[in-house]
């Protein structure tokens, strides 16, 4: 066994000892203030948000929890960090490694230039995750084959129940073959879809991971998700004072031309506490993002209280 995989499995298997104890079906924490700032956040918008307790796995506060766990949606780019992870600890990518930014980026007949500033040329690891780089990921992703990106996603959970609620949906993942096909799938726009559950438990257990200890390998997505809230994609999830580590994702329904916006994050960045998901049926992941940052803050508020 080699040095990286003991690594990788000493880092799951104090995931699963840290989750393990708590875990109960239809758990809920009563937090009033939370859930005040969940339901003013949300308002009459079509959509969902889930906050829960990193620790023991409790829902904090939540809206429309129904749809969180019953319809699958497309994640869009809240898998990049789970791509670019399995390609760090195999070896694949050098997270120093700096890449082109190029557009136009067409790949299987859409359109997928990112949205991030034209003067951001050239990325890092580091960078990819916080610009969101839609053309570093997919030409990184060329590097993994089918099998490889759909084990990656089977890892994080990405087709389990939670337990969180009964009667919750599962995810569908796409062993795919064509390189398109690749590509679409790691930026979440084709060849997968989840619960909203699925995602927050996933990102729940990434915050868990850097707890106990990560391969030094993976620290630049780590580094990524925090930096996406400080000055990146995700910025309008920013909380002044609160390291907060998150990601948007942008993404379409088949044979829906409207996209649907999400944020998935974490705080504090370090040591989370609470892990949330925030989503809007109808618009973008930044718009997502900006729905979360009042419940952050409500949060922030509450815990550094006498």
């Amino acid at each position: 066994m080699t040095p990286k995989l003991t690594a990788l499995l000493v880092s799951l298997l104090a995931i699963s000892l840290l989750s393990s104890s708590h875990r109960l079906p239809n758990k809920r924490s009563g937090e009033p203030a939370l859930q005040k700032a969940v339901d003013k956040a949300l308002g009459d918008r079509a959509g969902s948000i889930v906050v829960l307790d990193v620790k023991s796995d409790k829902i904090m506060a939540s809206s429309h929890l129904d749809l969180a766990a019953n319809r699958l949606v497309r994640p869009g780019s809240t898998l990049k960090p789970f791509v670019l992870m399995e390609l760090l600890q195999s070896g694949k990518l050098d997270a120093s490694q700096h890449l082109r930014c190029r557009r136009p980026l067409v790949i299987g007949g859409m359109r997928l230039d990112c949205a991030h500033t034209p003067a951001v040329t050239e990325l890092d690891a580091d960078d990819a995750i916080a610009y969101s780089c839609n053309s570093y990921v997919a030409e990184v992703a060329l590097r993994m084959d089918g099998n490889e990106m759909a084990q990656a996603f089977l890892r994080a959970g990405l087709d389990s129940m939670t337990g969180l609620v009964e009667g919750e949906l599962t995810g569908k993942i796409e062993i795919v073959r064509d390189r398109a096909q690749l590509q679409l799938e790691a930026l979440g726009q084709q060849g997968i879809d989840v619960t909203l559950l699925e995602l927050v438990e996933a990102y729940r257990k990434l915050a868990l991971s850097r707890q106990a200890g990560e391969p030094q390998a993976v620290e630049p997505i780590f580094d990524g998700l925090e930096h996406s809230v400080t000055y990146g994609m995700a910025h309008a999830a920013y909380v002044e004072g609160m390291r907060v580590a998150g990601k948007t994702g942008t993404a379409t329904e088949p044979d829906d031309p409207r996209t649907h916006g999400i944020f998935v994050g974490y705080a504090p960045a370090d040591r989370a506490e609470i892990v949330m998901i925030a989503y809007l049926q109808t618009g973008h992941g930044l718009d997502a993002a900006g729905i979360a940052r009042p419940i952050f803050a409500e949060y922030d508020h509450r815990s550094k209280k006498p």
